[in-house]
């Protein structure tokens, strides 16, 4: 089932087709929330984010993407959730999933690649918010442009400048090792 039947379906009162689109968005969007600063609270951001969407989904427009429109509410709840703690969003990532293959092969080459990824980390961690919003919904999250906007609820503009400016602080602190 696509999205636009299992919206279509959800709408006329089935929930097992809205379970669809959670099972299909779950793991995106607890990433996201991780990634936006939620930390240790991002079940609960998308948990909460889910029950949103659902409550407003008669206001979704059908022409539309659901995955930008369903980030766009975890965004939003992550930075309700951030501003609440009143504190700075902290960028926790769990990139043990993604492990090297070459890891089985080249146990140097990996501990290499998990100090470089740990650096890189941190740099982006240390990005202004704008910044580091940007650079994470554009290359973590791989959204588009315009998914990002709309995730980010910016003009087109500010997250190409948002994301130019990111990059260019991470070259300064990384270097060009990640290129």
């Amino acid at each position: 089932m696509d999205d636009d039947e299992a919206i279509a379906r959800s709408l006329d009162g089935d929930l097992a087709a809205y379970e669809v689109l959670v099972g299909r968005y779950t793991a995106l969007a607890h990433r996201t929330a991780s990634m936006l600063g939620a930390g240790d609270e991002a079940e609960d951001v998308v948990q909460e984010a889910f029950v949103k969407a659902f409550r407003h989904l008669p206001s979704f427009r059908r022409e539309s993407p659901f995955r930008p429109w369903l980030l766009r509410i975890v965004a939003n709840e992550t930075h309700n959730l951030t501003r609440s703690r009143g504190r700075r969003a902290e960028l926790a990532v769990r990139l043990g999933a993604t492990a090297d293959v070459r890891a089985l092969d080249d146990p140097e080459g990996a501990a290499v690649a998990t100090d470089r990824r740990a650096r890189l980390l941190e740099a982006v961690r240390g990005l202004p918010e704008r910044e580091r919003q940007a650079v994470v919904c554009r290359y973590f999250l791989q959204l588009t442009e315009a998914e990002t906007a709309q995730v980010l609820d910016w003009p087109v503009g500010t997250v190409k400048s948002s994301t130019h400016r990111g990059l260019a602080r991470l070259r300064e602190e990384v270097g060009n090792e990640f290129a």
